[in-house]
């Protein structure tokens, strides 16, 4: 991924702040946006991973859990259309419909490393862990003949050691967010493993 600095940290206006759009209208922008099959499923696999790990591991209430599932949802809406301007144009977007500044935050900060945002908060700090994970593990899978059914973690850090296994993948992300967090990358990825298996 090349490197796209937004230039600022401050995003969107706090009186917005719980302010969601619907999932319905959030799926319609998403088919609207993105027309990789593929892609869209990535994000929808972050969705589910991050709302998942605000219920079961941060207590989060229901608003809370969908900042997150939004978060996850749209963090990629114009990698596909617009890749020299990734994630300005879903940011600006977001910002024009009055979204929350936590979710568009979150979406800024996905990738520090290209962005110039750094991820604040824990849900900044999620979405930073699962985004590369989520796909290494979801491409592992597909050269399985049996898919997610058996795949275990150890299959999936043997992957992570083989530098031309899906090789776009940046390992040192992937180091780079763990660290910043206080759980394993074996218990990311088994967590990874058990809530995206079924997305669709």
């Amino acid at each position: 991924m090349s490197i796209h600095l937004h230039g600022r940290n401050t995003f969107g206006d706090v009186a917005n702040t719980g302010n969601l759009m619907p999932v319905e209208e959030a799926h319609q922008l998403l088919n609207e946006w993105v027309p990789n099959d593929r892609l869209r499923l990535h994000m929808k696999q972050v969705a589910a991973v991050m709302k998942a790990w605000a219920i079961e591991k941060e207590q989060a209430e229901e608003l809370t859990a969908r900042k997150w599932e939004l978060a996850g949802l749209l963090h990629d809406a114009d990698w596909e259309k617009h890749p020299d301007d990734h994630c300005r144009v879903i940011v600006e977007e977001l910002e024009r419909r009055n979204i929350d500044p936590e979710v568009i935050h979150c979406i800024a900060s996905h990738g520090p490393r290209y962005f110039g945002v750094e991820p604040n908060n824990t849900m900044d700090k999620m979405i930073y862990v699962f985004d590369e994970l989520s796909g290494f593990i979801h491409a592992s899978a597909l050269i399985r003949p049996t898919k997610y059914d058996g795949m275990d973690v150890k299959s999936v850090l043997k992957k992570l050691k083989t530098p031309s296994f899906a090789a776009q993948v940046n390992r040192d992300d992937i180091t780079d967010a763990i660290a910043r967090i206080n759980t394993s990358l074996e218990d990311i990825i088994q967590f990874i493993l058990d809530h995206q298996k079924d997305v669709q």
